[in-house]
């Protein structure tokens, strides 16, 4: 007799987003989006600059607020009121806007400390435990990022200050990674050594959500990708299948042809 088929286990969303509309400022970036993102399934979110990546992530950390309308609906782990205290522990946020804020004299060690309070550097009124200070220096450690225990954040390269935001996301544990953009501006061997960092992480358990427009720094784990424009879902599915010629020339809006090695992908002009 053949095999009975194998069931799938239902996914359990973290962010279901149902007819959601929002602004940026004076701009309105969705209207009606819908979306659901799923724990243990590593997301890229792909699209144009200006097709609402960041605002996305901006919702996630609750930076912005949807429109409140009768039909629309926004949950994080099934809830549709969050605890930010709760919210910063199950979800890490790697961003651009923060890595601009940390001033430069800030210690390493202190960037990823600051973690435990969900601030920028520490406070007068922040001492970490001795746990806390403990557990960050194994993190450092397990990373490769013990050595930038002491550096000046001003001092060091962009890829240093990325991975040491990482680990700073990483303090609590959080069930879900967000990264905004996180290899912008980063050379070939910073923007490898992170992208080894994100593999590293999707193999240990941790989800990934990337909100790229670079196509090359979707790792292999990455199952499922999302394409975002002007604010609208306009294809989601299996990596394989989404990240082909054809969709992402009408994505971008220029013909594109994608190679394919070792997992990772390249876009040539078409």
């Amino acid at each position: 007799m053949p095999a009975a088929p194998q069931q799938r286990m239902p996914l359990t969303p973290y962010l279901e987003l149902c007819q959601i509309s929002a602004y940026l400022g004076e701009r309105r970036v969705f209207n009606d989006l819908n979306l659901q993102l799923n724990i243990g399934e590593h997301t890229a979110v792909l699209g144009p600059n200006g097709a609402g990546k960041s605002a996305l992530v901006k919702l996630i950390s609750r930076t912005i607020y949807p429109l409140v309308e009768p039909q629309a609906s926004l949950k994080l782990f099934g809830q549709a009121r969050v605890n930010l205290w709760e919210l910063r522990r199950r979800i890490g946020l790697v961003s651009t806007d923060l890595l601009g804020q940390y001033r430069p004299q800030v210690k390493g060690i202190d960037v990823v400390l600051s973690g435990w309070f969900g601030s920028v550097g520490l406070g007068r009124d922040q001492e970490p435990t001795t746990q806390q200070r403990q557990h960050s220096l194994a993190l450092m450690e397990q990373l490769g990022l013990i050595g930038l225990s002491d550096e000046r954040f001003g001092q060091l390269s962009e890829g240093q200050r990325r991975r040491l935001l990482v680990a700073r996301a990483l303090v609590h544990g959080p069930e879900v990674l967000v990264l905004d953009e996180p290899t912008n501006a980063l050379d070939l061997k910073a923007k490898h050594q992170l992208l080894g960092l994100l593999r590293q992480l999707a193999s240990t358990g941790t989800t990934l959500l990337l909100v790229t427009h670079q196509i090359e720094s979707i790792v292999p784990e990455i199952g499922r990708c999302v394409l975002l424009h002007q604010g609208q879902v306009v294809g989601d599915g299996p990596s394989a299948q989404v990240l082909q010629s054809q969709p992402l020339s009408e994505l971008f809006g220029t013909p594109l042809q994608v190679l394919q090695a070792n997992g990772y992908r390249q876009v040539l002009p078409g």
